[in-house]
């Protein structure tokens, strides 16, 4: 689409600066004389088109990246898309030109999970930096599509880069990490958006990193992206970051210092109010005229790849009518990415799946069985129908089984009401678990608490967890219900990991359903009563304790995530169990040695030995035999679905760089030695093993020289 580049340079060398000037600003006014629209940049499409009004509601990006499902995820995203170009073209008609409603969405959000107090970690694909790629990859291919002429949205890797908490210190937070840290685990994501891809926008982040503001940040926008990795579209400042520079960072004194700081390393367009201040930057020589012609051209050709000055039904995407918003497709959609989102974290002889037939009542309690905030997480749209996990069940069961409903507690208050003394349901808790054959507890968090800053409104953490306990008086309603004597099964929604050591410990049955989506509810009602199989993997290490981890404000990745962690996970990145089980065949390498330009050939078989229809995702992980190194990583993943007795073939490739890591000067080297390839369906730590009954084949791969390589490739 390099056509749209001297058609942009064109429109620009008609304007004059103050028009220039207008066009950096999110929402940039109209010019008419060019015939160019007003347009607002702000758009969002974390998991459906988000804050204009109603569209398919997937589950939440943390929940999408537990399919372990590349292709799923590219046909959320074409979903997504197709929604999007529908809202856009009647908007247009109508002369709707105001936020959320163009074609330029902010997302999707790639940082790295690197510590579960984080409220925003929801929004991303978890912490691996291999994993979060490959589906950053796919949602950004999926919204932008495969048109040869133009692309069907405008996709955006955020935050650039390393973001990832406290939420409460982000407008004046230094995060400081190593070279290696930076290239081995925050870049990666981004990199593969940039260069596999090509996605259209980048957003710098609020806090600085390594001393300079993300976005006005030499390093990362102009030596990183533009340089290292030759992207070629736009940069989007977050929201009022740029005032930050001033007013909280104190790296500059004054807005139009701000302004030209921003604008002279690379950021092009301003989410906030100030880049009217380039008006005078350029004037003033801060700013050089042909640095903001180069920010509008940038912006320009994004709107020309999108058709946006086309002639009426000269572009593919203006036939997508509205009658391609929440169709019954996409609702279909929507219900599997839920299912295939659910964790089963543990099955103590077999609890799950009931069997309704053999029951007469069921209990369900906690403040998130009848939540339609738990099932949305944030950056939400509106669904046209919401099913909570009460409802779920009670439109499992029918009039088949008696359902008996507490809300247990509130979230995370003492109590639900206001002239009531504490723990105002418990007897109530204790009267439904008395009557139930069995109890469902749904506890977890919502995107009230759970969140951005200024979103979410709990008042310990702006948005964070102050710690990885269910909030409030959950864990004495979870004791309660587990005192009755009756079988007791945990749904915890949450967009992060919990400490669940005394429910891992005491209840048979727990199941990890994040914020599942519009139609959540009725996911994990057929998952308890078995009408599939479970096959979530967990994208996220789900450790024992907080106390275990560093400083939350320690970028540092020793002793986080699974790559850099020392300590056993209660339950492991990569985990998850099912109703049915897999077998490996004969696992086989395609050579036992590694070189530059080298690739090995992972083939294997899974069969299903089991009695019930599922998917079983094959992990490949590597680890470097030599001290200072990371844990075994997940380099290679295919996702399979088998009947009963099916085998299928899978084949994965690594590449030499699966082997090869970065060095304290970021350097990627591929070291001479002995590196080990595990095959299997879950990490190779002794939890896992534990966990799961399986052990991952293990095979010796040698390189016999060290490979340097260069930082562009």
């Amino acid at each position: 689409m390099g056509k749209y580049r001297e058609r942009a340079a064109a429109l620009v060398a008609q304007m004059t600066l103050e028009e220039k000037v207008g066009q950096t600003l999110y929402n940039a006014p109209a010019i008419e004389r060019l015939g160019i629209p007003a347009y607002n940049w702000w758009n969002e499409a974390l998991h459906g088109v988000a804050r204009a009004g109603t569209a398919t509601l997937f589950p939440q990006a943390i929940g999408v990246a537990a399919t372990f499902d590349e292709e799923l995820v590219g046909k959320m995203a074409e979903a997504i898309a197709t929604e999007a170009r529908a809202k856009y073209n009647v908007q247009k008609k109508e002369g709707d030109r105001d936020i959320y409603k163009g074609l330029t969405f902010w997302a999707p959000n790639v940082n790295i999970f690197r510590d579960p107090r984080w409220g925003r970690g929801q929004e991303t694909y978890g912490e691996d930096p291999y994993l979060t790629s490959r589906l950053g990859v796919r949602f950004v291919e999926g919204m932008q599509g495969d048109d040869p002429d133009y692309l069907k949205t405008a996709a955006c890797a955020k935050h650039f880069a390393v973001h990832s908490g406290p939420e409460g210190l982000r407008h004046s937070f230094n995060a400081i990490a190593s070279k290696q840290d930076m290239y081995e685990t925050y870049l990666p994501a981004f990199k593969a958006c940039v260069q596999e891809a090509k996605v259209e926008a980048v957003m710098g982040a609020y806090n600085r990193t390594n001393g300079e503001p993300c976005c006005g940040s030499k390093t990362l926008l102009q030596d990183i992206l533009r340089k290292e990795w030759g992207f070629e579209g736009h940069v989007v400042s977050d929201c009022w970051a740029v005032l930050d520079f001033h007013e909280n960072h104190k790296i500059t004194k004054t807005p139009l210092e701000s302004a030209s700081m921003a604008m002279n390393n690379g950021c092009d367009v301003n989410c906030g109010c100030m880049f009217p201040n380039l008006r005078d930057a350029v004037r003033g020589g801060y700013v050089e005229e042909a640095r903001l012609d180069e920010a509008v051209t940038n912006l320009m050709e994004t709107r020309l790849k999108l058709g946006m000055f086309e002639k009426e039904g000269s572009v593919p995407f203006d036939g997508i009518g509205y009658e391609q918003v929440d169709t019954p497709g996409h609702k279909a959609l929507n219900l599997e990415i839920a299912q295939k989102s659910l964790v089963l974290l543990k099955n103590e002889n077999g609890l799950l799946p009931l069997d309704k037939k053999k029951i007469r009542s069921i209990g369900v309690i906690g403040p998130n069985a009848d939540s339609r905030k738990a099932l949305v997480g944030n950056y939400e749209g509106t669904a046209s129908r919401y099913v909570t996990v009460l409802e779920g069940i009670e439109d499992y069961v029918g009039e088949d089984v008696r359902v008996y409903y507490s809300e247990g507690c509130h979230l995370y208050q003492d109590k639900t009401s206001g002239l009531t003394q504490e723990n105002d349901r418990l007897s109530e808790v204790k009267a439904v678990c008395s009557v139930s054959d069995v109890v469902v507890l749904v506890m977890g968090l919502d995107s009230g608490i759970e969140g951005e800053q200024g979103d979410a409104g709990n008042e310990f953490a702006s948005g964070d967890k102050k710690d990885l306990a269910f909030p409030g008086l959950q864990p004495e309603v979870i004791r309660a219900a587990c005192e009755s004597g009756k079988p007791v099964i945990l749904v915890s929604m949450t967009g992060s990991a919990m400490a669940l050591s005394w429910e891992d410990a005491h209840i048979p049955a727990i199941i990890q359903a994040w914020y599942p989506g519009s139609c959540g509810g009725r996911a994990v009602a057929e998952l308890i009563f078995g009408a599939y199989s479970p096959e979530g993997k967990l994208p996220v290490t789900f450790y024992r304790t907080s106390e275990e981890l560093p400083d939350f404000t320690d970028y540092a990745m020793q002793n986080r995530t699974y790559r850099y962690m020392k300590k056993e996970a209660l339950y492991p990145f990569g985990y998850g169990l099912s109703y049915t089980s897999f077998a490996l065949g004969d696992t086989v390498l395609s050579a036992d040695s590694i070189g530059a330009g080298g690739r090995i050939t992972v083939r294997t078989s899974v069969r299903n030995t089991g009695n019930m229809p599922g998917g079983q995702t094959v992990q490949v992980y590597v680890k470097a035999l030599r001290e200072n190194t990371p844990n075994a990583q997940l380099k290679g993943l295919k996702k399979v679905y088998l009947q009963p007795g099916e085998e299928a073939a899978v084949e994965i490739m690594l590449t030499d760089r699966a082997f090869a890591l970065y060095d304290e000067e970021a350097s990627l080297v591929l070291e001479k030695g002995e590196y080990q390839v595990y095959v299997g369906m879950q990490q190779p730590d002794a939890r896992s093993i534990a966990l799961t009954g399986h052990r991952p084949v293990c095979f010796t791969v040698d390189c016999k020289q060290t490979v340097l390589y260069s930082r562009e490739q």
